[in-house]
């Protein structure tokens, strides 16, 4: 089956491809959580957040803002010894800090989508060339998400997060999933 330049032979990336990502989500608690791990994926490659995931469900209050925003900073310690995610501390107190300002928003799902104007922005690129790391909107949201007391969440994070969530559908034209979406 064909798929995006990015997509590895790693059967776990090839079922975040197939599956997910791309594929508009409105779920707030799952907007949440791949705010977060977009967050953690800085500087880093996104197989590496993936192979983490589950760990990070498992430690992170299943990504709950009530539980995280109440995250002490004993806790965060004890995560900085835990091999199975990223012992980062500055995106560990980010998303502490990220839950409680997810938790000062009315409706972020609906705000979030409002930066694509509430409906999928569909993409016809045909290559990894014409794919950008970032857009207006995804600077937009930045900017935002920033005035909101958000951390980690620079354009290329967000238009990270708007691909991942189906915010922008950046299925290239030679990707079964693109042909798919067309149907």
């Amino acid at each position: 089956m064909p798929r995006c330049f990015w997509c590895s032979e790693d059967p776990l990336y090839q079922a975040y491809h197939d599956q997910e990502w791309g594929t508009p989500q409105r779920d707030p608690a799952l907007l949440f959580e791949m705010l977060l791990l977009e967050g953690f994926q800085a500087g880093l490659s996104w197989i590496t957040v993936l192979r983490k995931r589950e760990r990070y469900r498992e430690v992170m209050y299943g990504f709950d803002p009530l539980q995280l925003a109440q995250m002490s900073d004993d806790k965060i310690e004890a995560l900085m010894l835990d091999a199975g995610i990223i012992r980062n501390r500055l995106k560990l107190n980010a998303a502490r800090r990220n839950a409680k300002a997810w938790l000062a928003v009315d409706n972020p799902a609906e705000w979030l989508w409002s930066f694509v104007g509430g409906a999928p922005k569909i993409n016809h690129f045909s290559s990894r060339s014409e794919v950008p790391a970032v857009t207006d909107e995804a600077k937009a949201m930045s900017k935002a998400l920033q005035k909101a007391g958000f951390t980690f969440v620079g354009p290329t994070i967000c238009y990270a997060f708007m691909q991942a969530t189906g915010m922008v559908m950046d299925h290239t034209t030679d990707c079964d999933r693109y042909a798919a979406l067309q149907r």
